[in-house]
């Protein structure tokens, strides 16, 4: 069965773009309009990804994008005309897993489809542990103690990277590689955005902090 994507813009032009590219990508591309089809059908269908516009009439983006996380772990990758770093992190906070600044290139749109769809994809069953938490990579079950702690795609992804090299100190070009799996160029502020959510999960219940920042270098997982 193809991966299933649902592809939500009120510009007809870039749904047609978008749609005619996945599709001949061998993605199975359903649309919307507006958010509260894209809500509907995120609903029947059960999408495997959604690519997902801010700015539509109605429900926008955002909220298109809490309701969501409310409900499904279904991986939602925004699209901006707006591409300040408090706009790239409010759109992080409404709980998609990665954005993409409008004009966007087609094939930067589609690595980041495959590396979100990639890390999707559970191994096979292993608990990684360090200090007090523990990270189940076949169920995606992260706990601190006795807490559950909810993470997206990518703060996963990050911790597990993490989880993997504990004590050692982690280049950001290492981070971006293993993590996003493609260039990242220019978006300098994606990994202390993450950084900055795991830290506040992962402390939220009053915990030591683990994750810490090597400066000039990187970041480093130690007590």
């Amino acid at each position: 069965m193809s991966t299933r994507i649902l592809v939500v813009d009120d510009d007809p032009e870039i749904l047609s773009f978008l749609k005619r590219g996945l599709t001949f990508e061998g993605f199975a591309v359903e649309t919307a309009y507006d958010g509260s089809e894209a809500l509907a059908k995120a609903r029947e269908s059960e999408p495997d990804l959604i690519i997902l516009d801010i700015m539509m009439p109605g429900i926008d983006g955002m909220e298109v994008s809490r309701r969501l996380r409310q409900a499904s772990d279904v991986p939602i990758l925004l699209l901006t005309a707006k591409g300040t770093i408090a706009d790239k992190v409010a759109g992080l906070d409404s709980g998609a897993d990665d954005y993409l600044v409008k004009p966007f290139d087609f094939d930067e749109l589609l690595a980041r489809v495959r590396a979100l769809l990639r890390r999707r994809q559970p191994p096979a069953g292993e608990v990684l542990r360090f200090s007090d938490v523990s990270l189940d990579t076949a169920t995606r079950e992260v706990r601190r103690g006795n807490d559950v702690i909810e993470l997206t795609v990518q703060e996963f992804d990050l911790l597990e990277l993490f989880m993997r090299h504990p004590r050692q100190v982690l280049s950001r070009d290492r981070i971006y590689e293993k993590v996003w799996g493609y260039d990242f160029a220019g978006e300098s502020n994606v990994i202390e955005v993450y950084v900055s959510y795991l830290r506040s999960k992962l402390e939220a219940s009053g915990g030591p902090r683990l994750i810490h920042t090597i400066r000039g270098v990187g970041y480093s997982l130690r007590e």
